[in-house]
């Protein structure tokens, strides 16, 4: 059969067969290694999304090859009536990473979302029926589970599934917004530090240590989505750790795992006692192949010195892309190996689509940004195919639309 005829049945598969909420799949990988994919044509691509920001040392790495295999062969899953070794030393792991020190705890999911939900729980058992209120930021994304959803601050996410989990308001992503919003019946602020599906916006300077002193006043949680900023990914082991502020909660997932489904909960403090028995919980959450899995993740990127290794690479490709010669690229925004690349025409699903033909997996955070989110390991050889390839994707797109200036020079934030 030629490649052509296979290409067209997988298509013809998942067109059949697969619910179509993400809409045509782009290829059909069906092996990796490093910072590569292979696809059924045997075709390799460097993989500069990393699943978006979740395998976090790569594919098939043998730590988590290794972890899999070992924990697969003692004890996968016994519910949580019961405790197990691999959940008990993955909780303090993360506890010691985020620096909650004794007093906090960490309630594990299967995903962002899931974490997400457990902290929208948190906020409204804080709140009570004195503080009815939650504060989230415009053109955020928390998730798509309908309390996620309802944090989300995109109307177009929205609007197939009205009306929303009530009590959520959203404010603009600076101080006086956040001066002007917060009262005493504030119960939580919802905060992305670095707003990865908008397009890799960072926070204004300063935001999170005015959140913290303002919710701390007000009595409100503040409660930080780690998602896609955590586990390392912005050069430090959580992007709030910067700003030396301490949190009452953080939500994590994608590179905890490194491509295990898992996520989590982690309390600070007073936030900790919140939860009660019988409160919330999920079935799968925090089995033992899940969280073995995830802390020997966390222990190679720790051992391997990954976290320094993703500031280091994140300074060396942000420079390296601002000196790229082409009247497409306008700027570079992100910390460590979170970064967006601003466009200077709305052409990014053309620059996805040439970067693919070229054998290189990038993506489209909106229109005018290409985000990308490599493997924690990669070094100078990745990073010097990146730029060969991503070159080749820009002389592609801008031979296509005839460009030879850019039509403006400003990256500005666009809703996804």
């Amino acid at each position: 059969m030629s490649a052509a005829a296979d290409a067209m049945s997988w298509q013809d598969d998942a067109a059949r067969d697969l619910v179509r909420n993400a809409g045509d799949r782009f290829a059909l990988f069906t092996r990796g290694e490093g910072s590569h994919l292979w696809d059924g044509g045997d075709k390799r691509y460097l993989d500069f999304l990393g699943g978006i920001a979740v395998t976090s040392l790569g594919h098939a790495h043998p730590v988590f090859v290794d972890a899999v295999s070992r924990q697969a062969a003692t004890l996968v899953h016994v519910s949580n009536f019961f405790a197990t070794p691999p959940q008990l030393a993955l909780a303090a792991q993360l506890k010691r990473l985020a620096g909650t020190g004794e007093s906090g705890r960490v309630y594990f999911g299967n995903s962002g979302a899931e974490a997400n939900e457990a902290a929208f729980k948190l906020a409204r058992l804080h709140g009570g029926q004195d503080r009815p209120r939650i504060l989230a930021m415009r053109n955020a994304f928390h998730g798509r589970t309908m309390g996620t959803l309802a944090l989300t601050g995109k109307d177009y996410m929205q609007a197939p599934f009205l009306p929303m989990v009530p009590g959520v308001e959203f404010i603009d992503s600076t101080v006086d917004a956040l001066e002007a919003a917060l009262d005493d019946r504030v119960a939580a602020l919802f905060v992305e530090p670095i707003k990865g599906e908008a397009g890799v916006v960072d926070l204004p300077e300063g935001y999170l240590a005015a959140a913290r002193e303002l919710t701390a006043r007000h009595g409100a949680l503040l409660i930080v989505d780690e998602i896609q900023t955590g586990a390392g990914r912005t050069g430090d082991w959580f992007a709030f750790q910067r700003d030396g502020i301490t949190p009452d909660a953080i939500t994590v997932a994608k590179g905890i795992g490194g491509g295990f489904p898992i996520g989590a909960l982690i309390t600070f403090g007073g936030a900790s006692e919140l939860f009660s028995p019988g409160t919330h919980g999920s079935t799968f959450g925090g089995n033992a192949l899940a969280t073995a899995v995830a802390s020997a993740v966390l222990g190679e990127i720790e051992q391997a010195g990954l976290v320094e290794n993703a500031a280091l690479r994140g300074e060396q490709l942000r420079a390296a892309i601002t000196a790229i010669d082409s009247p497409l690229v306008v700027g570079c925004r992100g910390r460590g190996l979170l970064i967006g690349i601003a466009l200077s025409r709305p052409v990014a699903g053309a620059v996805v689509a040439a970067a693919q033909q070229h054998g290189l997996i990038i993506n489209a955070a909106n229109d005018e940004t290409i985000r990308i989110a490599p493997a924690l390991t990669i070094g100078d050889v990745e990073i010097d195919e990146f730029l060969t390839l991503f070159t080749q994707t820009l002389r592609t797109v801008e031979d296509a639309l005839l460009l030879d200036q850019p039509a403006s020079t400003t990256p500005t934030e666009v809703p996804a």
